[in-house]
């Protein structure tokens, strides 16, 4: 089904989708409409131009790619399937996601992967092609984050990253020399090739028509929590 968003207000635009049920939405005119596949549960939803915030919040198993910019809060609590931003994306990209996957090709504002969570088989996936910005992870209780810095800015991400880390991984392709971290993480030094990240980073290519050698052949940083941390014992039960 093709729609043109142009002229249609938020509400307008969700309506209709609503009422017109298909598998397949390839949206038009995309301009800072809010909500968009918010609790989408399966189909496709393929927009051009800027939708606004909340993309595909509580998203349950839809598929939602972006030829473009998205603004704060895509995937905000989403459940499963995925998103594909060819763009930049704002804050809080994956608040509090708790399954699927969401691949960035730039960069991404304050606060990605928040209080990202995992439950046994689920284990959500934020991956950004650029930069991110300060609190990176902050209070991340599960799940994957992955910051490529493709863009060549340093450093890879902002301020306060990890703070509050008390679950999950974050893997960044630099040695972070110039990155301040908490001291509640654990920092390694990482060779992707060979390891479970490598299948990730390969998609993150295909997706977006990357050099594998240029993703792969470089050594990342891996972040974790440190087992004694505080937080941990704030927010996990034993």
């Amino acid at each position: 089904m093709k729609i043109d968003a142009n002229g249609k207000t938020q509400e307008d635009l969700n309506e209709y989708i609503r009422r017109n049920k298909a598998t397949l939405y390839e949206i038009d005119g995309c301009l800072g409409q809010r909500f968009i596949a918010a609790g989408a549960d399966d189909g496709r939803y393929l927009l051009r131009g800027t939708p606004g915030n909340a993309l595909a919040a509580y998203c349950n198993g839809a598929y939602v790619e972006v030829d473009g910019n998205a603004q704060d809060a895509v995937g905000d609590t989403m459940n499963a399937g995925k998103i594909v931003v060819h763009g930049s994306v704002g804050d809080a990209v994956g608040y509090a996601m708790r399954g699927g996957s969401i691949f960035v090709k730039e960069n991404a504002g304050y606060r990605a992967g928040i209080h990202m969570k995992e439950y046994k088989e689920k284990i959500p996936l934020l991956v950004i092609g650029g930069t991110a910005g300060s609190f990176l992870g902050e209070y991340q209780a599960g799940g994957i984050i992955i910051v490529l810095g493709l863009n060549g800015k340093t450093p890879i991400v902002g301020n306060f990253p990890c703070t509050g880390m008390h679950g999950g991984k974050v893997l960044l392709r630099s040695l972070c020399k110039d990155v301040a971290f908490p001291k509640n993480v654990v920092l390694s030094t990482l060779s992707v090739r060979g390891s479970a990240f490598e299948p990730i980073l390969k998609e993150y290519c295909r997706i977006f028509g990357q050099s594998e050698n240029e993703v792969l052949d470089q050594e990342y940083t891996l972040v974790t929590p440190d087992d004694k941390n505080p937080y941990k014992q704030m927010y996990v039960q034993n």
